[in-house]
């Protein structure tokens, strides 16, 4: 017995077995069921969508004589009349299938209107079903519109097409169009899984993800992928089969390089593409799939309380990176990610070409463009003969340790007391360097007297970016209100009572004041204060024995649980690294062989 595909085992067989195309069964059962009964139907869509699918049930509609052999006009085909079992299997002499992408000429279509003139020999009503109706000639198309706008009462036109903008003006308006739409990947994920259940294949949930959004809409090119997946996986589905079948990259490298580029780490960004070189993956699979997560992440920052997926194991990774991320950079890479698709076929190698997108990205960050275009506009002005410094500070790009000011002061006059430079105390907390105050020179001469004659400006360096471990692991100076805060997030989260985007507003928040009604906490990102987020959080304490009520506000934070997190990493990475280059056999095998330590390899247990 010879083997029959999925897409043909299990193609529809009446209406209430279509899937994703509710707005056509819709209309088309209530017509049947009302008998108002249109002469011409035009079917839209992408392939695999369901065209010839719906022409084949509205045929058997049409023409079902009923398990009785009295039944007529109906929504719900019996399926075992003659009529239905004939047109199933493509026997049915008044049900006529013209492929126009092969008979396209105007011979072919009047030896099909010759037809029409005939009456139905087994059924009510002659069907003619034209696929790919837009690639029929113009002659043709013309020589069959008498005909389409009027045909006999036995007589159904059904067409069908994947591109109705080449389908004349002239045909549209003598047919009813129906778009059948693509299909959503979680509609064919849950399809598959009762395909599969039937026939007794075993397969876990994030094989079918992959192979539902490789289908991109089609339910055809699902059944087709699936097919081919239980033979690479020798009669099992899963995730690492099947993503090596399609040569689709791992998220896990799409989440590594999205938080290297909101870290801005290029190197982590450089190797994982090398990465993706030495294990072939696909670099347009991988821009794909980076559209995808930013895409995901930009509607969970336009709606922090859109709905969690609890069986969607990437929602909390794409919840960090929505929270690490600001908003205008995710619509930025998103934008790049799309335009670079397209270069990479331009490039003599795809993956030079992926690694020069991924750098764009770093080199156009929102950030690093304001900084730059701050650092060009204060150097000009500065450079001109007679400029003065503003009386208010200029932000630009970050830069060395201050140097100091020179000018030419008269004398019996000094500068200012609070503009004097600032003693350095010591402290056992590293302190970034601040921004200097605008130099003013105070004196009574008239104001060419004083000449400035060099200025170099700072800014103040971010402490998440470009920091070393060492910095890191003594950035956070504890308080008791941090190590209140910090217990409380941990009991929490152990707990499950946050999540999302909740869990990240208390990971990323300080805790600035408490009363006995009211806590205020402080975040560096507007798109972490949003009132749903507070809410939920000051429900949670109040589940945990603490009924406050939140506020939050915008600014600089010096102490946080995931600062904390980040420290406590840091002093466990310090602490391996030391481990690894102190070890006597490592030394000897550096020292005799030349061996070197991989970056990035070295991971505490």
């Amino acid at each position: 017995m010879s083997y029959l595909v999925l897409a043909r085992k299990y193609r529809p067989r009446n209406f209430t077995e279509m899937v994703g195309q509710d707005h056509v069964v819709q209309a088309l059962t209530n017509a049947l069921t009302s008998q108002r009964l249109h002469h011409a139907y035009l079917f839209t869509g992408t392939r695999g969508v369901g065209k010839t699918t719906v022409s084949r049930i509205l045929a058997k509609s049409l023409n079902c004589q009923g398990a009785d052999g009295q039944g007529g006009i109906t929504a719900t085909p019996c399926g075992v009349c003659q009529a239905c079992t004939d047109i199933d299997s493509g026997r049915f002499v008044d049900y006529t299938e013209l492929d126009a992408a092969s008979n396209r000429g105007v011979d072919e279509v009047q030896a099909l209107l010759e037809q029409a003139v005939y009456k139905p020999v087994q059924g009510r009503f002659k069907v003619f079903m034209i696929d790919e109706v837009h690639m029929l000639t113009n002659t043709a198309f013309n020589a069959m519109l008498k005909t389409l706008e009027e045909p006999p009462e036995y007589l159904k036109f059904v067409l069908a097409t994947t591109d109705p903008q080449k389908v004349p003006v002239t045909v549209l308006s003598r047919c009813l169009q129906f778009n059948l739409r693509p299909m959503a990947p979680d509609t064919i994920r849950e399809h598959l899984q009762k395909v599969l259940l039937t026939e007794r294949v075993q397969a876990d949930v994030p094989s079918l993800r992959l192979l539902a959004r490789a289908a991109r809409g089609s339910m055809r090119d699902a059944l087709s992928l699936t097919d081919q997946a239980i033979a690479f996986g020798s009669g099992v589905l899963q995730e690492a089969t099947v993503r090596q079948m399609l040569g689709s990259v791992d998220r896990s490298y799409v989440f590594r390089l999205l938080q290297a580029l909101a870290q801005g780490d290029g190197k982590t960004v450089v190797v994982t593409s090398e990465t993706l070189r030495t294990h072939g993956l696909s670099a347009a699979s991988t821009l794909e799939e980076m559209s995808g997560v930013l895409q995901r992440m930009a509607v969970l920052q336009a709606v922090p309380d859109s709905a969690q997926d609890d069986n969607d194991p990437e929602f909390a990774e794409i919840a960090q990176l929505a929270a690490l991320m600001p908003a205008d950079e995710t619509q930025l890479l998103y934008s790049i990610c799309l335009h670079g698709r397209g270069e990479l076929g331009l490039a003599p190698d795809e993956y030079a070409a992926l690694t020069m997108v991924l750098l764009r990205l770093l080199a156009f960050k929102p950030a690093a463009a304001d900084a730059a275009t701050a650092e060009k506009k204060t150097l000009k002005i500065l450079s001109r003969p007679g400029a003065e410094p503003s009386a208010e500070p200029t932000k630009i790009a970050p830069g060395p340790a201050p140097a100091p000011v020179t000018a030419a002061v008269p004398q019996g006059h000094r500068l200012p007391v609070r503009d004097m430079p600032r003693p350095q105390t010591p402290s056992t907390t590293p302190e970034p360097p601040l921004v200097p105050d605008p130099v003013q020179v105070v004196s009574d001469a008239p104001p060419q007297a004083a000449k400035i004659e060099a200025v170099q400006v700072h800014e103040q360096p971010d402490p998440r970016r470009d920091v070393p471990l060492e910095r890191v692991a003594e950035a956070v100076a504890g308080s008791p209100d941090g190590d209140f805060w910090y217990a409380t997030v941990q009991a929490l989260m152990a707990s499950e009572a946050i999540t999302a985007m909740v869990r990240e507003l208390a990971l990323q928040a300080q805790l600035v004041a408490r009363d006995t009604d009211q806590w205020l906490l402080r975040v560096e990102r507007e798109s972490l204060n949003q009132p749903g987020s507070r809410e939920r959080l000051a429900a949670a304490l109040a589940t945990a024995g603490y009924p406050v009520r939140l506020v939050a506000e915008v600014g600089r934070v010096s102490d946080s649980p995931a600062r904390r997190n980040a420290a406590a990493a840091a002093q466990a990475q310090l602490l391996a690294e030391k481990i690894v280059f102190d070890d006597p056999l490592v030394q000897s095998l550096m020292r005799d062989f030349g061996a070197k330590i991989v970056p990035g390899s070295i991971k505490p247990g």
